[in-house]
């Protein structure tokens, strides 16, 4: 990781097809390397060139959770930029529910049926996201910059749950690897789905699995799918790791002790998201951030830059979980 990085941000939107006006538009922000300010022009307005020098970068796209700002994600973006990579965050106002408008991942519900799933994806914002980088990597201020062939999604909670159902490579052959945090696949019961159901993901590509041991979001959601809430033993992101990636080349499950259900989201807002479902968490958030970082760039960079050195560094936090992981799993 290069701290020496400049990084800066370009900002852009793009309509989603079928989505009603207005809550039709995603607005995203690409992170990426640039060049130090050189002018005055540039040091007035801010817009430096960006750095060409390592381009093009593969892309992380980071899907966040319901009614969470991508500002909070911008730390992260920051950390994948100076790890080799660029990063895309994106806000979408729109439906959550019938009903319900809020931040929004993009929730196909229809799609997410037990009569439907798996004929779509169920985020109807990542083709045209995907899309409109495909144009803004063939001119302008970002063209080469962008690898397409190497696309990773990073989600978040619901983020991460609309990840791991639509990352297949049918749908989106973009795709090198896939990374969750706080997220699962069990089946809301709201939706029509038996309790304690587990849907399949089609991902091929390899998965990583990252969760919270004080998450007390996902616990106190038990009762979307059926479960009690006051069930112990209700785990649906081990459950997601043992019975929903079959298809998936290798999949790994990470569980960081002390860390809640927002950790990848800091600052939290308190006005918004479910946070207040959390006891109060004692250890200190920061080091557990440093270390998801440290497992994500170690993933990614043996999945998708494949650097030796990533791979030793992953061999290693499995065959010597360090310090912070309650649980490292991979098959």
């Amino acid at each position: 990781m290069d701290n020496q990085v400049v990084v800066r941000a370009y900002r852009d939107a793009v309509r989603v097809p079928g989505a009603p006006a207005p809550h039709d538009t995603v607005h995203l922000t690409v992170r990426h390397p640039a060049l130090p300010a050189s002018t005055d022009a540039q040091r007035m307005s801010g817009m430096l060139e960006v750095d060409r020098t390592r381009a093009p970068h593969p892309v992380v796209v980071v899907l966040g959770g319901v009614n969470v700002a991508s500002a909070g994600y911008t730390w992260l973006a920051v950390e994948l930029v100076r790890s080799g990579f660029v990063a895309v965050t994106y806000d979408w106002v729109g439906e959550l529910f019938p009903g319900q408008v809020g931040l929004t991942p993009g929730v196909d519900v229809g799609v997410a049926t037990p009569e439907a799933y798996g004929s779509a994806p169920t985020t109807p914002a990542l083709r045209p996201l995907l899309d409109r980088l495909h144009q803004l990597n063939g001119s302008g201020a970002l063209a080469g910059m962008l690898d397409l062939t190497r696309v990773v999604l990073l989600g978040h909670s619901a983020g991460g749950t609309v990840a791991l159902q639509s990352a297949s490579s049918d749908w989106f052959p973009e795709l090198s690897a896939v990374v969750t945090y706080g997220s699962h696949l069990m089946a809301s019961t709201q939706l029509g789905f038996a309790p304690d159901t587990i849907v399949e993901s089609p991902a091929t590509v390899p998965v990583l699995l990252v969760s919270g041991a004080q998450d007390g979001v996902v616990r106190a959601s038990a009762v979307r799918y059926g479960q009690s809430g006051d069930d112990t033993t209700h785990d649906p992101v081990l459950r997601t790791w043992s019975e929903a990636l079959s298809h998936s080349k290798e999949a790994w499950l990470a569980v960081i002790s002390g860390a809640g259900h927002l950790l990848v989201s800091t600052p939290e807002d308190q006005s918004s998201a479910r946070g207040f479902l959390e006891t109060p968490l004692t250890a200190d958030q920061d080091e557990l951030r440093q270390t998801f970082i440290g497992l994500l760039t170690a993933f990614l960079g043996t999945h998708v830059l494949q650097l030796p050195a990533a791979q030793a560094d992953l061999d290693h936090y499995f065959s010597t979980p360090p310090l912070h992981f309650a649980e490292l799993r991979r098959r």
